[in-house]
């Protein structure tokens, strides 16, 4: 069984890119974010058509999360409680025999923007709301984009980034809270010291330079990890296809046995 993550930045964009890739890979779950259009906007009838159902929570122009799934559907949660002004940006169900949930983190901008704090904010409440609805000992999939480099193998120039957004010890600290309650970096307990990123800069030749971040994450739990075969980053798809131009960030796939 195969469960991906994927930053799609902007489905009006991406949707033939992501029709090519849902053909090519064929994964089981996949958690979709930064869809920015509405639930009623949103490509049902063609991904019922590829094969998946979907759970959606959009938001016009901005942010927007989605599950997409070869199996039914459980909702557990659209939205983070006490975050709606941040946006959509988290959802979570129950399917293919797991409870999974796709976030999509603040920014925060910088470190002197007014976005920061509250970016710390939502990842506080994203780790109150495990602690208080939901269960570690059960097989659980958190994914998606946390706009948090964990570590300094994690980012191409950690010297001159560090204390930066995206790299400060406070945002490290709210993924450490996650690891606290039970989840488990399943890409970094693969490859304690490999460095491979998921999310390139268009800009400046960043991505065939190599010059990237590893931000799209997918924590498990330990029933859902024992479980783990492989995970990789999926970076043919951050090239080109057939004419169709790619998203920044790469699919990040989990597989499970």
């Amino acid at each position: 069984m195969q469960l991906a993550t994927w930053n799609v930045n902007g489905l009006n964009s991406r949707l033939e890119f992501l029709l090519h890739w849902l053909r090519e890979r064929r994964p089981d779950v996949v958690g979709l974010q930064e869809l920015k259009l509405e639930d009623d906007r949103f490509p049902r009838l063609e991904l019922k058509a590829a094969g998946y159902g979907c759970l959606v929570h959009g938001q016009k122009a901005w942010n927007g999360v989605a599950i997409l799934s070869r199996e039914e559907i459980q909702p557990i949660q659209s939205g983070l409680p006490g975050q709606d002004d941040l946006g959509a940006r988290l959802v979570s169900a129950a399917t293919a025999g797991i409870t999974f949930t796709t976030v999509y983190v603040p920014n925060g901008k910088s470190v002197a923007h007014e976005d920061y704090p509250r970016k710390l904010e939502w990842l506080d409440a994203l780790a109150q709301w495990f602690r208080d609805t939901q269960d570690p000992t059960e097989p659980h999939v958190l994914c998606g984009d946390f706009n948090v480099a964990p570590s300094a193998l994690d980012t191409f120039d950690e010297a001159r980034l560090a204390g930066k957004v995206h790299h400060t010890e406070a945002e490290r600290d709210r993924l450490r809270a996650l690891s606290d309650w039970g989840f488990v970096d399943a890409f970094r307990s693969r490859y304690p010291d490999r460095r491979q990123y998921s999310w390139w800069d268009y800009r400046g030749g960043a991505f065939h330079r190599n010059l990237g971040l590893r931000i799209d994450l997918v924590y498990a739990t330990a029933p859902a990890l024992a479980r783990m075969q492989e995970i990789e980053v999926d970076r043919e798809y951050r090239k080109k296809k057939d004419g169709l131009i790619a998203s920044d960030h790469a699919p990040l796939i989990l597989t499970l046995e």
